[in-house]
């Protein structure tokens, strides 16, 4: 057994954490699916041999998802933020969390259908907002807020005015 990593996010999820995983690996580059661990007895949301935990990686970042039953739902407090380089690569994660059950949010933030938030954060936007001409960071901040899902070429042509 790999020795674990020294900090790790862990997700509490009612069952889907082994699909979750798989669709977040299929979906990130630099992600993958790990060990999965089967409850050696019943448990209070589950049976002997249910998926209790999963160990995977989210673009490098690694994670366990907890099977823990429905006594805590995922919350905006904790979203992975996706930093984009282009329209073509926002587009296909954003798409591939909201085309697989989830919602579409605003600014830029969408949650999968597990409930865990998501930001979808083209790198222009994020530089943007930091200029150090408060008129660029304006524009382009007011841009966003009527946005869902980002629109870099609205983002550019909000810094250039």
């Amino acid at each position: 057994m790999a020795t674990p990593a020294k900090n790790t996010i862990c997700l509490w999820y009612d069952s889907g954490a082994e699909t979750a995983a798989r669709f977040y690996a299929d979906t990130f580059p630099d992600s993958s699916v790990g060990a999965v661990f089967r409850a050696p007895s019943d448990f209070p949301s589950g049976k002997k041999g249910d998926v209790l935990t999963v160990e995977f990686t989210v673009l490098g970042i690694p994670c366990i998802g907890l099977n823990g039953g429905p006594a805590f739902r995922q919350s905006e407090a904790f979203s992975f933020q996706v930093a984009t380089v282009d329209q073509a690569e926002t587009d296909r994660y954003w798409n591939a969390i909201v085309g697989n059950g989830g919602q579409e949010s605003a600014c830029g933030w969408c949650k999968d259908r597990w409930g865990v938030s998501w930001q979808i954060t083209p790198v222009v936007l994020t530089r943007a907002i930091a200029s150090p001409d408060p008129a660029v960071a304006k524009r382009a901040f007011d841009a966003m807020m009527q946005m869902s899902k980002i629109d870099v070429a609205a983002i550019e042509a909000a810094v250039r005015g």
